[in-house]
């Protein structure tokens, strides 16, 4: 900052600290106004509206009490016009004090509202400032410094800002008004008409205003469109994932008419591509691990082939046998409207399937992802898979490059190891699963070595190309990979992508409509699951930020509930406990934070681990690997997240799961009867852990004493 701005910073650091030394609030009375008033009521007004300024300005406490004040001294008319300037001079004195002076430091200090400011003012500029103004739901100081920071303009902030604001200091110069009328504390002087009217007045300003806003918001937006007469549907649901399966099984249920919309497969990417067909391959890829491991159970002479067709064949007779679960005709027999064709949104009213328009009072988006595919160069010269297509292969390849080290990676890498297939795991980063902590990725990659995947972190994908093999002739595929500096060539006979997944937006109208996308490629929604248009929902892979099946279907709940019955209750999306589970082996499952998370936010914890290796049942299982760990309110029994790596990892968590969603510490989950010899029993062992370590010592040291006195 130049001179000037330092000896401006420095006179409002002084102002601040003189009022608060002087004990500036002494001057924000009804007694030293009134007295001021009868000396000259032209002086008082002038003294007030600097007072005010001066208040408001520098983000001073006591403006809303001035504000009333104004109305028992100066009556309604003259306080609104003395507190409707000196509150827009006083704030945008403040405004601009953040802007010249203070911006790293409201930056910093405010950083939540700012991220929310900054996007209301980009979407909807000095309307949103106004319905700040008119919806008290940010305090009007932190208005007023936040603004500074976001582009607009003086000018638009000070009339924005008056004309937003008189409404409220009318109603707040009413009460003191009225206020300044009571002679004597006594019923008959306070409970008058009038005052009782300006309080009930004051109480019912915010949902009034509310009311109004919302009302003069949904005008604005839907201006452009013709609203139909009546509605086809309550509800029309697009995709037939988890998301949108939920969502019309509810409607449904509810007795709601709904349609369903599906372009492709019922069931969405979780039946036909995902998590169905992953495990039932995970489950024979697991069976073939047992046959090699056949010794350490006491079996001998254990012969085994793996038929790699029939493990294929067999993931999709999995699949068959899941799919009445979300077929056509279970949900027709609900009461679900199933249509297939591809569906577009012509108006917030309206969906268009192959030249047919639907009416919908609601709408819900449920249109999915897909996997993304990197745009390396010579991609197009070879056949590569996803996790989409992957479950097309019938002859087992001899080399596999897998390329990413997520959880889909992981999952599919040591299937097809498992299964016979050279498996080659190209990943950046430096360790697979970077998303856990590093005591997990150690375990899971040490066990991928173990059966047989070559590791290739640290390489960085750059291009493919074919190379023809100088014996046989026939044309070699490689991916020329980046690692410390050099190019490394790695030769595969199939590559799978497994590089995480982009939001199903395209062709479904939503540019036309202005449906807002975010930064990661999903449909923006607010806490209620709504896009810009109230009556159009989002939920699932589409909507983020969660790709899993569990959080689509949690997500459908609050779309279909708020969608239906939103006019008398709505619901905020709850994502405060979310579990997830890898099912490599050992299986990864997690709920809430674990130590990376908690560093990086600067949540404080204690950590409890309980090791799968002192586990009876896992040592009589063969499966003594692995851990709980919990991680704790620090000196409190609170649970703040859970990781569990080993055998059945997955079904483990729920116990956790159900304690954090419902308040519960490992105190109680120590008291709870556990069934022996079980796998859950190590949840009670991790919550013992935590009670040795905060064992209360001097209580047990004159236990000790009693107990060798009750000796002699």
């Amino acid at each position: 900052m130049n001179n000037k701005k330092w000896l401006l910073l420095i006179v409002l650091v002084v102002a601040i600290g003189a009022f608060y030394t002087l004990d500036g609030q002494q001057y924000l009375t009804r007694d030293f106004f009134q007295g001021l008033y009868r000396d000259g009521p032209i002086l008082t007004a002038v003294v007030f509206f600097v007072i005010y300024v001066v208040v408001t300005g520098l983000s001073l406490p006591g403006a809303a009490l001035l504000t009333v004040l104004a109305g028992a001294i100066f009556g309604l008319f003259q306080g609104v016009l003395l507190v409707s300037f000196a509150s827009t001079l006083g704030a945008t004195l403040a405004f601009l004090f953040s802007r010249t002076l203070l911006r790293d430091w409201v930056a910093q200090k405010f950083a939540d509202y700012l991220a929310t400011i900054n996007s209301g003012v980009n979407k909807d500029g000095a309307f949103y400032l106004a319905t700040l103004r008119l919806i008290p739901a940010v305090p009007f100081f932190v208005i007023n410094l936040v603004m500074g920071l976001t582009s607009m303009r003086v000018l638009t902030f000070s009339l924005v800002s008056q004309l937003g604001m008189l409404p409220g200091t009318a109603v707040f110069v009413n009460a003191g008004a009225q206020l300044g009328q009571v002679d004597e504390l006594s019923l008959d002087g306070i409970l008058t008409p009038p005052l009782i009217a300006s309080f009930v007045l004051l109480g019912i300003f915010p949902w009034i205003t509310r009311m109004v806003m919302e009302w003069f918001r949904r005008r604005r937006l839907y201006s452009r469109y013709q609203r139909p007469a009546q509605f086809d549907n309550n509800l029309t649901v697009i995709g037939a994932g988890s998301a949108g399966l939920v969502s019309s099984y509810i409607a449904a249920a509810v007795k709601a008419k709904v349609s369903l919309i599906e372009r492709h497969k019922m069931g969405g990417d979780c039946l036909n591509t995902g998590c169905v067909p992953s495990k039932a391959l995970i489950r024979s890829a697991k069976m073939a691990h047992y046959l090699k491991r056949a010794d350490e159970f006491g079996i001998d002479y254990v012969a085994g082939q793996v038929n790699f067709s029939r493990v294929m064949e067999r993931v999709q007779d999995v699949i068959r046998k899941v799919e009445p679960h979300d077929s056509v005709e279970r949900y027709s027999g609900l009461g679900v409207h199933c249509i297939h064709g591809s569906a577009q949104l012509i108006s917030p009213w309206e969906v268009e399937v192959d030249g047919k328009r639907i009416t919908s009072r609601n709408i819900v988006i449920a249109s999915g992802g897909r996997p993304y595919v990197p745009p390396l160069p010579g991609l197009e010269k070879i056949k590569h898979y996803t996790s989409d297509t992957i479950w097309e292969l019938r002859n087992k390849p001899g080399r596999m490059l897998v390329i990413g080290g997520g959880p889909i990676g992981c999952e599919l890498t040591q299937a097809f190891t498992r299964l016979g297939v050279q498996v080659i795991q190209v990943d950046h980063g430096t360790r697979l699963l970077h998303r856990e902590d590093d005591d997990v990725s150690k375990l899971v990659m040490a066990q991928f070595i173990q059966d047989g995947v070559e590791l290739r972190l640290k390489h960085e994908a750059r291009s493919f190309h074919k190379v023809p093999d100088p014996d046989t002739g026939a044309e070699r595929q490689y991916l020329a990979a980046e690692c410390a500096g050099q190019i490394v060539e790695i030769d595969f006979d199939v590559v799978l992508f497994a590089t995480g997944r982009l939001a199903n937006t395209a062709n479904l109208g939503l540019e036309a409509m202005g449906i807002e996308l975010t930064g990661r490629g999903t449909i923006e929604v607010n806490d209620y699951m709504q896009t810009r248009y109230p009556n159009i929902y989002a939920c699932g892979d589409v909507a983020g930020p969660y790709q899993f099946t569990h959080t689509a279907a949690h997500q459908a709940w609050y779309c279909a509930v708020n969608a239906l019955f939103g006019r008398f209750k709505k619901f905020k999306v709850d994502y405060s406990v979310i579990p997830w589970c890898t099912f490599t082996d050992p299986e990864v499952a997690r709920v809430g934070l674990n130590e990376q998370e908690a560093q990086a936010q600067g949540i404080a914890y204690e950590v409890t681990k309980y090791g799968m290796d002192d586990l009876d049942r896992a040592i009589a299982d063969e499966e003594a690997r692995g851990f709980v760990k919990v991680l704790t309110v620090p000196g409190k029994d609170k649970i703040l997240g859970v990781t569990i790596v080993g055998y059945h990892a997955g079904e483990l968590i729920t116990e956790y799961i159900s304690a954090m969603k419902h308040g519960l510490g490992l105190n109680k989950i120590l008291g709870t009867i556990h069934i022996y010899p079980t796998l859950s029993e190590a949840n009670k062992f991790a919550a013992g852990e935590w009670k040795k370590a905060h064992a209360p010592q001097g209580v047990l040291s004159l236990v000790e004493k009693y107990h060798a006195w009750m000796r002699h």
